[in-house]
């Protein structure tokens, strides 16, 4: 039957698995399915990848076939960045028996992947570290995105940049479990360093505020690791990076018996710069950006979160003071920010694309849309944009104002 002929042979399936398969016209119209393969294929086909080099060499020092070796290393890599056994058996359902797909490397070399794989699933396929570092990559001599979905038979050739690093993104761009895994122990990890890195710079802010020298001797240190339950010092200030303690509450620990703290707020603000990393987010209630006045608030796991300093989640919790603490936005902020904008349009056909041109014209992107109410004559719009700060946002509310769809414009918030 055309196209129906696998030859497993040539390129066998990672778990060693070797076969020719056919299907065939029998008699009164009846298919009959083929499979053609040696003792030691059928063997393997039927015990297991172990079971060759065991019959084989009559001893256990029988050798397990290369490509069914590379399966298991990479089972093991896998089972190595799980995080708990069942984060393992996901990814292992994601990679026993898929449909398979075959790729080739600039050298010539054969990885197998599952059938919808990415551009990006190549590149952990051929290492960890070339993962990590991809930017890019070219599909058959020609530049394609990380989430292109690959074909059988492509010729793949992986672009890597030093400065590249994997971002909670690249988990919607991947299928394989081992890609899965290599991005989610880096994302981990890289908590953990912006946790050690935020907790050091918020227990100096804390020590200066009790009158205490941020330069800690080595004997204080281990006292308070003794106060506080803690092994290390890095672990400890990843606790308070990542909203787990209170950078006060510690600094205070430190304190010589009998003195007291009169202000407990001296301190000077924190900076916020818009590039501190995942110990750091903004609070979605209120979208703050730069120009807005802001607070912060500890939050276990999340550590810090900024607010408008009008969001109502401040004023409701503005008993619960320990866990406030002030920031201010830093002279060189950078990257952007999410902003709301809520919108009264006519209803007229290709409204939405001149606000989105708009919007584009002003170098800036939009996000989210949802249609907040409509009748016959009117529609209310919520868009989410990307903003520098409340100059960038005030020039496209002022843009869009001055369309003539447009019956209204403000930012919205909470």
């Amino acid at each position: 039957m055309p196209g129906k002929f696998k030859d497993y042979i040539a390129i066998p399936k990672a778990n060693g698995y070797q076969s020719l398969h056919t299907l065939l016209f029998g008699t009164f119209g009846q298919s009959l399915e083929v499979q053609i393969r040696t003792n030691d294929m059928h063997r393997v086909s039927e015990s297991g990848v172990a079971s060759h080099g065991h019959y084989k060499s009559g001893n256990k020092r029988g050798e397990t076939p290369p490509l069914a070796h590379s399966w298991l290393m990479d089972l093991l890599e896998v089972q190595a960045s799980a995080g708990n056994p069942g984060e393992f058996l996901e990814h292992l359902k994601t990679d026993l028996f898929p449909d398979e797909i075959y790729v080739f490397t600039p050298q010539g070399d054969i990885k197998k992947l599952p059938k919808g794989a990415t551009a990006l699933d190549f590149a952990y396929a051929v290492h960890s570290d070339v993962g990590n570092q991809c930017v890019g990559a070219k599909i058959e001599h020609e530049l394609a995105p990380l989430h292109q979905t690959l074909s059988n038979g492509n010729h793949v050739e992986i672009l890597t940049a030093r400065s590249a690093r994997p971002t909670p993104l690249w988990l919607n761009y991947v299928v394989t479990g081992k890609a899965r895994a290599a991005i989610g122990i880096y994302l981990k990890n890289q908590h953990e360093s912006d946790a050690i890195r935020l907790g050091r710079q918020l227990l100096e802010r804390a020590l200066k505020a009790v009158g205490l020298t941020t330069r800690l001797k080595t004997q204080q240190k281990v006292q308070l690791l003794g106060q506080l339950g803690r092994d290390d010092w890095n672990e400890l200030l990843a606790d308070i990076g990542a909203g787990r303690r209170l950078p006060m509450v510690v600094a205070r620990q430190l304190l010589p018996e009998g003195r007291t703290l009169e202000k407990s707020d001296s301190a000077a603000p924190l900076p916020i710069k818009g590039v501190e990393g995942m110990s750091i987010s903004y609070g979605r209630c209120c979208r703050p950006i730069p120009g807005d006045r802001i607070l912060g608030l500890f939050s276990t796991g999340r550590g810090i979160v900024i607010h408008n300093a009008a969001c109502p989640n401040v004023i409701e919790q503005g008993k619960r003071t320990d866990n406030w603490f002030s920031v201010e936005w830093a002279a060189d902020v950078k990257g952007n920010f999410a902003a709301d904008v809520r919108l009264e349009v006519l209803n007229r056909p290709g409204v939405l694309a001149q606000l989105a041109a708009v919007v584009a014209e002003e170098d800036s992107n939009i996000n989210r849309v949802a249609v907040v109410a409509r009748d016959d004559r009117n529609s209310a719009i919520r868009f989410t944009i990307e903003v520098r700060n409340r100059q960038h946002l005030a020039r496209i509310i002022r843009r869009l104002r001055a369309r003539r769809s447009v019956i209204r414009v403000t930012r919205a918030k909470g």
